[in-house]
């Protein structure tokens, strides 16, 4: 006979959905961090095949994150509308299959092309699945499994940095699109093993395009946080793209390295981002919001400017971790915060949409980075990088301390 009372049920099945929804999340988001890196890597390839200048090359990943903006609009409305896990298989499979197209490419156009349209499904993927898990979980959560989110693009980050030497040795840069295009099947997935979130069944509105956009303006208030938001994350999405985009041509060029000696700086690097990441989480939930991102702000200020002033390979390697705890550690916070000033019906809407336009102006990074190191060289581009997070730092003052809140 079950011992089970009436009372643990439901929060035994809440338990079990909170988790699927969290990993279905993480899964979607992992397999954005992974097309972004095996870019970042067939970008050496990309370049000499076509006969590609730095600047040229830089705008593939800004097309593909200036794509994500146009697909942070289009799904995150969609998503409010229509449901959060039916959207996200719809944005999984176009940049599945335009990243399998990237594949077969014939010249800049034609890659750019299908760079900015894998980038519009990619759009789609940050704000539906952080929306999926905030909604799924306890307030008292929310930041830890919002970081778990964040913690699945760096899986995906990190297989493709694993991964990338190896397969572009055997067979070419074209052959990483072509093992990009293979998350079409998790979107069938998705589908079937992840029901829509209680607070969105629930909610009685089914909005409209101007409902769903109204609560990021509609107020002074609104739009002072919403605008600081932008700031928030356009500033962690410079400094990731900036760093991440650029690093295996950095240690290559600087040190010398081979492709498979960056590829594993830029793996302990990936690593020290997703310690950065669960430790975020903590602090943001068991602290506050506001004191998370403050540390973390600081401590990629300093630890971005340490590493372009390093030259000995082994401290390069551990200052290499620590800058990306902190350089990307904010991530998985994004998704609580965004989840907690807006309401439901709006609430992918806002995640893709301020998330989304940070990641367009981030989009630019590779290329200011390529602009400023052909004048300056890269150590020196580096170096420019921690002033941005002085702007975020002051950003986080506009925005209220909600840590805890339910959502309504």
């Amino acid at each position: 006979m079950s011992t089970q009372t009436p009372a643990s049920q439901p929060t035994e099945q809440s338990d079990k959905y909170a988790r699927k929804a969290v990993f279905a999340a993480a899964i979607g988001y992992g397999l954005d961090g992974f097309d972004l890196l095996i870019l970042s890597f067939a970008l050496s390839g990309i370049t000499a095949s076509f006969g590609l200048t730095n600047p040229q090359a830089g705008s593939l990943a800004t097309l593909t994150l200036l794509g994500a903006v146009l697909g942070g609009f289009v799904f995150g409305v969609m998503a409010d509308r229509f449901g959060r896990v039916k959207i996200l298989t719809y944005s999984v499979l176009i940049f599945a299959v335009f990243t399998g197209l990237s594949a077969v490419a014939t010249g800049y156009w034609d890659m750019a092309a299908y760079r900015f349209i894998a980038g519009i499904g990619i759009g789609g993927e940050f704000g539906i699945g952080m929306t999926l898990a905030a909604e799924a979980v306890p307030a008292r959560w929310r930041a830890r499994a919002t970081s778990w989110v964040g913690i699945g693009f760096q899986c995906g980050v990190l297989a493709a940095a694993l991964i990338s030497a190896p397969v572009i040795a055997a067979f070419g840069w074209r052959a990483l699109f072509v093992i990009g295009a293979i998350p079409a099947v998790f979107a069938m997935f998705v589908r079937k093993g992840v029901e829509e979130p209680e607070k969105f069944t629930r909610a009685a509105q089914r909005p409209s395009l101007r409902e769903s956009l109204a609560p990021l303006v509609n107020t002074p208030s609104a739009r002072r946080i919403s605008l600081a938001m932008v700031i928030l994350t356009s500033v962690q999405n410079f400094g990731y793209f900036g760093i991440m985009t650029w690093l295996p041509t950095y240690l290559a060029k600087q040190y010398g390295m081979t492709l498979t000696g960056s590829s594993l700086w830029t793996a302990v690097t990936v690593a020290g981002m997703m310690v950065g990441i669960i430790a975020f989480g903590q602090v943001a939930d068991r602290v506050s919001r506001r004191a998370a991102f403050w540390i973390f702000q600081i401590g990629a200020a300093v630890s971005v400017l340490a590493y372009s002033q390093i030259t000995n390979h082994a401290l390069l390697m551990a200052a290499g971790f620590v800058m990306g705890a902190f350089a990307n550690g904010t991530l998985g916070g994004y998704g609580a915060l965004l989840a907690e000033l807006y309401p439901t019906h709006a609430r992918a809407t806002a995640q893709n949409v301020l998330f989304n336009i940070g990641r367009g102006v981030g989009g630019f990074a590779p290329l200011v980075i390529a602009l400023l190191a052909q004048s300056y060289g890269f150590p020196a581009a580096l170096a420019m990088l921690p002033l941005i997070y002085i702007v975020g730092f002051l950003a986080m003052f506009l925005i209220p301390e909600r840590r805890g809140a339910e959502l309504h």
